[in-house]
């Protein structure tokens, strides 16, 4: 195959690690303090730091600072150098050629190509059991590998020496590049994942680390974790903070207290916090790909399977009046589950074209109605069901809310279940709910990133919603018009309507992020998608 380009990623660099104008100047405008600890807050504990198991934003957030792939994000979403230092793609895209740097792991181990090897096919293994496996789809025998019908050793990756990763895929893929930032396409170190066995990533130090920090405090159930410079890190001298101490901290007021008091560096707000603070010049919103939505167990119960149930239970929601009155931070209502500005083509924003009002709208009497229908139709005089969430704040205010609309529906008792983060994603991933609220973050600027979730095999289609028609537009867009932006566009955004028109799931809102940051907090670069955060340039300066 003949190479068409060569990908430089300097250039790049240079320009996705300038820190956001919201975070400060950078480094050589501004003197360091003598103590470079930043003291975070995080809403929910750590729940793993298994790459290949990791599912949620926190512990994505802290490897993908305890941990590097190929390529990085940074600002505004772009990619730039990671362990890779430049690339090559074939003519065809289909072959992707990654040249190493050389770099180490935090116990001195060299990383190699074969630690890139080796952690995408821990990934795909099924043994692993990986919800993020599905990421790999695109890459040759991975699906196969995944229905355990092909060796591991099959997938399409190999070491070419100790500093070059080679990647066969089974068609074009034109955010490849995106993907292999994903914290599920790090390397992991063999050695480590034998010796540590069961114990492996369950805390600070059954691990090994190849990014700018590693982890030196966590017991694996503590509510507060540490991550410390690694010195081993290819590129240590421009790490600047010493220390990140991560703090879970579930309540808004004890967050803002202690911010008040300098405890922490960085909060979220949440409830009438972000009105209250707005105009403060530690304030601010940023951008989120992140959206919330319903989930309704269809294989538990024939109630859940019958679309007038569904339909009654989104159409009864009043969308406008749960983001601006309820949760007043930058919230917008969701108009499906790609969230808006993700992904522009033509000038359109996907968001807006691919929706079907009907499916978010707010009509009380025509839900009333199907309601109704639906009781008559699943042979019942009444219906209860428990509505599953998250035990923070905004888990809170959402299960009240939506309770408190669905409870307008004749003879239908809802019963909130509020969880620990940790212990709410194995319910859901385990089937164990009737409703659950469940929140996205896009993994990469593309539609796909969201609508692929929903295909009748997905792991992460936890309310196992199926529809042939949609199973079909989604492998028509990452297979047959994987090379057509136009057809492939169309494909999702045909999906899209497919999903909302049978009401799969219950689209409530896109979130906002407002936060508080200390002035002195300089060079944080955040991310819309994926992992949010990188502070492998951030420092603390002088006030």
């Amino acid at each position: 195959m003949k190479v068409k380009s060569i990908v430089k990623l300097g250039a790049v660099a240079a320009l996705a690690t300038v820190s956001l104008a919201a975070c400060g100047t950078s480094s050589s405008s501004s003197k360091q303090a003598k103590d470079q600890t930043l003291t975070w807050m995080e809403s929910s504990t750590l729940p793993t730091m298994d790459n290949s198991l990791a599912t949620d934003v926190v512990s994505g957030e802290t490897l993908n600072n305890t941990g590097e792939g190929l390529l990085k994000f940074g600002k505004n979403s772009s990619t730039h150098p990671g362990v890779a230092k430049s690339y090559t793609k074939s003519k065809d895209g289909k072959t992707y050629t990654f040249n190493l740097r050389k770099s180490n792991w935090s116990n001195g181990d060299k990383v190699t190509a074969r630690d890139f090897v080796y952690g995408w096919q821990r990934t795909v293994n099924p043994k692993t059991g990986s919800q993020y496996a599905y990421l790999y789809a695109d890459v040759l025998n991975a699906n196969a590998i995944m229905k355990g019908k092909k060796a591991v050793s099959t997938l399409g990756i190999k070491a070419v020496g100790d500093y070059k990763v080679k990647v066969t895929l089974v068609h074009p893929v034109s955010y490849f590049p995106t993907l292999v930032a994903q914290t599920a396409f790090f390397p992991q170190n063999k050695t480590a994942v034998t010796k540590y066995g069961k114990k492996y990533a369950t805390n600070a130090k059954d691990n090994v680390y190849n990014g700018p920090f590693k982890l030196t405090y966590w017991t694996g159930t503590s509510d507060n974790w540490t991550l410390s410079k690694n010195s081993k890190y290819w590129d240590a001298k421009n790490v600047k903070l010493g220390k990140i101490k991560f703090s879970a901290v579930k309540d808004p007021q004890t967050a803002l207290s202690q911010y008040q008091s300098g405890k922490l560096d960085a909060i979220y707000l949440s409830g009438q916090q972000p009105k209250n603070y707005k105009n403060d010049k530690d304030y601010h919103a940023r951008n989120s790909s992140r959206v919330t939505y319903i989930e309704l167990n269809e294989k538990k119960d024939s109630m859940m399977r019958n679309k007038k149930a569904r339909q009654a239970l989104s159409l009864v929601l009043n969308r406008k009046q749960f983001v601006n009155k309820v949760m007043d931070d930058g919230s917008k209502v969701a108009t499906g589950i790609v969230t808006s500005g993700l992904a522009i083509r033509n000038g359109k924003d996907f968001a807006k074209e691919g929706t079907i009002p009907a499916a978010t709208e707010h009509n009380v009497a025509k839900a009333q109605k199907l309601w109704k229908q639906a009781l008559k139709e699943t042979g019942r005089k009444s219906y209860a069901l428990t509505l599953m969430a998250d035990d923070t704040a905004e888990g809170k205010s959402t299960t009240e809310y939506v309770q408190s609309q669905w409870s307008k529906l004749s003879n239908f008792k809802v019963t909130n279940s509020n969880l620990p983060y940790k212990t709410r994603l194995s319910r859901s991933a385990s089937g164990q709910f009737d409703a659950v609220v469940t929140l996205w973050g896009a993994d990469f600027p593309d539609p796909i990133t969201d609508l692929s979730l929903f295909t009748s095999d997905n792991t992460y289609n936890n309310g196992k919603w199926s529809n042939k028609t949609y199973d079909k537009l989604i492998n028509d867009a990452t297979t047959t018009n994987a090379n057509k932006p136009a057809a492939r566009w169309q494909n999702m955004v045909d999906a899209q309507k497919v999903l909302l028109k049978d009401q799969g799931i219950i689209p409530v809102s896109q979130s906002g992020k407002p936060q508080l940051v200390k002035s002195k907090v300089k060079g944080v670069v955040y991310f819309p998608v994926s992992s949010n955060w990188d502070f492998s340039k951030a420092y603390i300066a002088n006030k």
